[in-house]
This record gives C-alpha cells, structure tokens and sequence, in this order.
C-alpha cells in the first residue's frame, strides 16, 4: 500500500482538519436514505437523525471502539408499518411498540450468542455461503442506484431525461477518477468530491430545488412520540426481526473485510447485536424507526480505506447537529436523485466486490460440488425475486438467501458429520 493510500485503521484518531470533511462525508452518504424513511411514514424527520446520531454513538461505546458502523433508519419494516398505518384501529404509535419488542429481540439473541459463540456461524454459512449473501447486499441496491441516477424509468423518473443521466455520469466518474487519481487526503475524500461535483452540476442545469432551504426555519425540535402495545400489531412488525439480523450479521462479514479484522470474534457478534437492538428500543420508545448497520457507510469505508470510529462517531455528531437545525438538513435533503445515484452505484459495487473478495481470501475450493451448488442457489434465490410470506412480511432478496443459505450450510454439516458425502475428501480451500 502506497504512503498516499495508507489505511487509517479503526481505533486511529485523525486531526479535526481531515476528520470533519470525512465525517461529513459519511453523513451525506446515509442521509437521503435514512431521512427517506421517516418520510415514508409520514413522521418528522429530526427525531429520526437524532436518534440515528445517538444509535451510532451507543454502537460506538458498547463496541468499545472496535467496530466501524453507522446505524440509520431500517427499510426492513417498511411493509408491516404501512399495514398498521393503513389500519383504522392503530397508527404510528402502535408500529413504535413492535419496534421496542423487535429491539429487545434483538438483546436477547445477543445474549444467546454470548454464550454459545460464534462457531455455529462458520458451521451454518461456511464462506461458499457468506461470500455470494454478502454480494447480495450490494447487487440487491444496484436497481436502487440505477433508478435513483436517471437511467431506468421509475416512480422518481417516468421519462429518461439526457439532464439526469449527465449528472449520474459525471458524479460517478469524479468518484472512479478520484479513486484512481487523487493523492493523499483528496484520495479519502473522493466521495465527498464527487457529491459537490455533481451537486454543482445540477445546478447549472436547473435541478436543484432550494424551496426547503428558503422556507426552512433556523432551528427545528425533534417531535418525540410514544409507543402503544398491542399483541396483533407487535406480531405483525415480529417477523422483519429475521431481516435484521441476516442484514446485520451480512454487515459485519462485509466490514471485517475491509478493515482486516474479525469483528464477529472481537468486539464480538453479540455486542454489535446487542448495541444494534438496543439503539432500536431507544428509538422506538422514542417515535423513531428502527436502526441497522448502513451499507452505504460500509461502502464509504471500502472506498477511501478510512476506518476510523471517530470519523464514524464524527458522523453521528454531525447527524444530531442536523436534527435541531433545520437549514442544513434541508440542504442536503436538495442533493438530486440522481447525484446520489451516481454515488451509490459505486458504493454498492464495492459491498458486492467484497463478497467476492470473501471467496477469494477464504480460497473457496469451486470444484467441490457442495460449494459450488451452495454459492449457485443463493445468488439465483437472491436475484430471481422469489419471496417466502412470514405473516405480512416478505422474506426475500439477501433475507431469504441468507436463511437458505444457513438451511443448506446446516443440511451440509449434518451430511459432513455422517461421513456419507460422496466428495467428503475433497478440501474446502484451494491451499
């Protein structure tokens, strides 16, 4: 690694000159989808910021500083809310209790993996496994960036627009250029280049709308709101739990990747849940969303070699800022569709290229038929859009490719311990 992209590892400080831009950075990135959230339901989106900024920080302190996440609003449970929001008899407030019971599920299967480990995991989703759900992660958002960027008709743009798509381009060309070309600190803030590159772009072409910025008053109260429980609306927000933990547990495969590390044996897969869940709890008792861990920051990582949880707690800082002052969050909230376009195709390729480098640091042995039928269903799974219906809840994409994916690792374990495989000599590893 060359003294221009040198990894600034995960417990490394960084001087406030450099960290701030790096912070903001990373708060651009999780913005648009975190405050998409709040906006679906129809909530204000401050308490959603301040919560998300307040979530990162617990995750932070919790992990003890070992382990890199940004945790922003969970589209996981998007469809049973809109059910309980379509519904007469409940309301918001009544998602807000399910939240709370998710969270708490949350603790509890942190508590179980304490104390049975992280062993079954090896066991259940071997790296023939881990590696295409990680992919996954990515693949299943390209779609989004896509349609965000202009370049295929959706709700956002029902005609393909020559003004759109040239903003896309430029802005992930800036993003490539600067990977390739930048030097030294420009190197790790090439993300945040190529968003104002491209927000000034949009400009020039008439894009932007700052109607939110005008009318915006200087400081704004986040709106706090109370759950209610209900067994009916708990049972129906239960089910996307499952989501959240194959999303989490894809999450933190991913980032040990790209930092290097094994986070799942240290800080530990229990405490990352464990923070995760409780940030949910605290954000539902609070008339927030439920959090998880951001691809879109992992994919910030990935790109910039820039590790740091203080960048990360830096983000989080910047996100509570946000929440009381209205002008800036309605600022960042003018960024284009299709900026944020140009910039999430890059960054979900990176998650999607780090499942990729899982299988091939792990040296996955192909011609080892299980290994080869076990990475071949989950990606077909993952792409095909086959769902499973769990109550009101659809399990599909990575979510249901991760849970076959364990059936098959566990299937597969049983066949290893019976002796009965027939390619039971062959190694799992090319050496």
């Amino acid at each position: 690694m060359s003294k221009e992209r040198k990894i600034i590892q995960v417990e490394e400080k960084v001087p406030l000159s450099q960290g701030i831009p790096l912070s903001i950075q990373h708060t651009f990135a999780m913005f648009s989808a975190s405050v998409l959230v709040p906006w679906l339901f129809g909530i204000n989106a401050s308490i959603v910021l301040l919560m998300n900024g307040i979530g990162t920080l617990l995750f932070i302190f919790i992990t003890k500083g070992k382990s890199p996440a940004y945790l922003g609003s969970s589209f996981a449970f998007l469809a049973p809310t809109f059910i309980l929001l379509e519904n007469p008899d409940y309301g918001y407030q009544y998602a807000l209790g399910g939240f709370v019971v998710t969270g708490l599920i949350f603790c509890a299967v942190a508590v179980i993996i304490k104390f049975v480990g992280t062993d079954w995991i090896d066991a259940i989703l071997p790296p023939a496994a881990m590696g295409p759900i990680v992919a996954l992660i990515g693949l299943e958002l390209a779609g989004t960036a896509a349609s965000n960027g202009g370049l295929i008709l959706s709700d956002t743009y029902t005609e393909l627009n020559p003004k759109f798509v040239t903003v896309f381009l430029i802005t992930i060309l800036v993003a490539v250029i600067g990977q390739v070309l930048f030097r030294g600190f420009a190197a790790a803030l090439a993300i945040l280049i190529a968003i104002v590159v491209g927000y000034v772009t949009a400009m020039m072409m008439g894009l932007v709308d700052f109607s939110a910025v005008k009318e915006s008053e200087i400081f704004a109260v986040p709106n706090f709101m109370f759950p209610k429980f209900d067994l009916q609306a708990i049972l129906i927000i239960i089910p996307a739990t499952l989501v959240i933990i194959s999303e989490h547990i894809g999450h933190q495969v991913v980032t040990s990747e790209i930092v290097g590390r094994d986070l799942l044996k240290d800080p530990g897969l229990h405490k990352t849940i464990f923070s995760d869940g409780l940030s949910t709890v605290i954000s539902g008792l609070c008339g927030s969303v439920p959090t998880t861990t951001y691809g879109e920051n992992i994919g910030v990582m990935a790109v910039t070699k820039v590790y740091s949880v203080w960048v990360i707690g830096g983000a989080a800082f910047f996100s509570i800022l946000l929440a009381f002052f209205a002008p800036a969050s309605a600022l960042i909230n003018s960024i284009p569709p299709s900026v944020m376009g140009g910039i999430s195709f890059l960054l979900y390729g990176m998650i999607a290229a780090s499942g990729l480098r899982l299988i091939v640091d792990k040296k996955v042995n192909y011609g080892k038929a299980r290994n080869l039928a076990m990475t071949a269903i989950i990606l077909v799974v993952g792409l095909s859009g086959v769902f499973i219906q769990i109550g009101n809840v659809q399990l599909t994409g990575m979510s249901l490719s991760a849970f076959v994916g364990m059936v098959l690792g566990l299937a597969f374990y049983i066949i290893d311990k019976l002796g009965i495989a027939n390619d039971k000599n062959e190694p799992d590893t090319i050496e």
